[in-house]
């Protein structure tokens, strides 16, 4: 178990201590679940009651909360502060554990030796592996293939052939990198459909994150592209030919159709749809359930089927729930108009 002092914790995200910073911390957890030795949070200095019922020995809480008598390590933003301590105090130095005598392992890989591959991995041919790289079982790899250093590739993932990821790089179980774009052409005369080669990659940048279940195709010709520091949550599709830029986040079962191109910090919401060959600009957000069909601008907030500003989108949510009643007075009132018409 790691034991880190409050003050260093603190110092770890540019917070101060109001209280004892010499006690020693164990874990971060919720205010319900905390015990002692451990630290929690809270988002908002309303919250604060809740800390007296709480066996946490300190507390990470915004700058303008005082009172309670635990101690209070304040900080400007409390979700990010958590988050960077939490992974401080789970973090574990990397244990090489080699490469398991049930994988199976290509022709002409080159890997280091500083990895943990576990059993049933099947690696290709030609593969590079980088250091302190961790393959849980049943991982495949297919040929080609270029794996940076830092990298987790969790139960069942596949990478498929001549695909490459950056450094702490993370694919959670069943993500699926370079599977084949969805691209055909129709024969009119017969109303068969003629596949077209996938014959293009995928890269995946440093710090990229996917979600299990995931699915990110190779580009028809050139690359996919997912570029550093973006999350994507469980099942998520991107099709072929895409650049997701920095930073971006699409939530579950959102979707991009082929060769369109995302800027950065861009945010799609949860079963969010993105039409083929657009592009939306940095910082564009995209409502859950929302389908967009055309360009959108810089910091573009937008809801809806087709997706319109998102304001616009609210109003014409709330005239929609009153379309019954709204039809019902326009007849109520087609009917006067017409008896009037029929008094002159």
């Amino acid at each position: 178990m790691k034991t880190v002092r409050l003050a260093d914790l603190a110092a770890l995200v540019g917070g101060t201590v109001e209280g004892d910073s010499s006690l020693v911390i164990t874990a971060l957890n919720s205010i319900e679940l905390a015990e002692p030795g451990q630290l929690t949070f809270i988002n908002s200095k309303k919250l604060a009651p809740q800390l007296a019922k709480s066996k946490a020995s300190a507390c990470i809480a915004p700058l303008d909360l005082s009172g309670p008598e635990l101690p209070l390590l304040k900080v400007s933003n409390v979700d990010l502060a958590a988050a960077r301590i939490h992974n401080h105090l789970l973090a574990e130095d990397f244990r090489a554990t080699g490469i398991h005598e049930r994988a199976v392992i290509g022709r002409f890989c080159i890997i280091s030796a500083q990895v943990s591959i576990g059993p049933l991995v099947c690696i290709g041919n030609r593969v590079r592996i980088g250091d302190r790289v961790q393959i849980e079982p049943g991982v495949v790899i297919g040929d080609d293939v270029e794996i940076g250093d830092d990298c987790v590739l969790h139960a069942n993932a596949v990478v498929a052939y001549g695909c490459t990821l950056g450094n702490r790089v993370v694919l959670h179980h069943g993500a699926i990198i370079g599977s084949d774009g969805f691209g055909f052409a129709t024969d009119p005369a017969t109303g068969a459909h003629v596949s077209k080669p996938q014959v293009g990659t995928v890269r995946l940048d440093d710090d990229v994150q996917i979600g299990a279940n995931t699915c990110v195709d190779r580009a028809a010709f050139g690359v996919t592209w997912i570029k550093q520091g973006v999350r994507m949550d469980n099942q998520v599709m991107v099709g072929h030919n895409c650049v997701i830029g920095e930073n971006s986040i699409l939530v579950g079962q959102s979707g991009v159709a082929g060769s369109s191109t995302l800027g950065r910090n861009v945010v799609l919401a949860a079963r969010a749809a993105v039409s083929g060959h657009l592009h939306l600009e940095d910082g564009v957000m995209v409502a859950g359930l929302a389908g967009v069909h055309n360009d959108q601008k810089k910091g573009a907030v937008v809801g809806g089927v087709p997706a319109i500003e998102i304001k616009q989108w609210g109003k014409a949510s709330a005239v929609f729930s009153r379309l019954p009643e709204m039809l019902k007075e326009l007849r109520q009132l087609r009917k006067q108009v017409a008896e009037l018409i029929g008094q002159q």
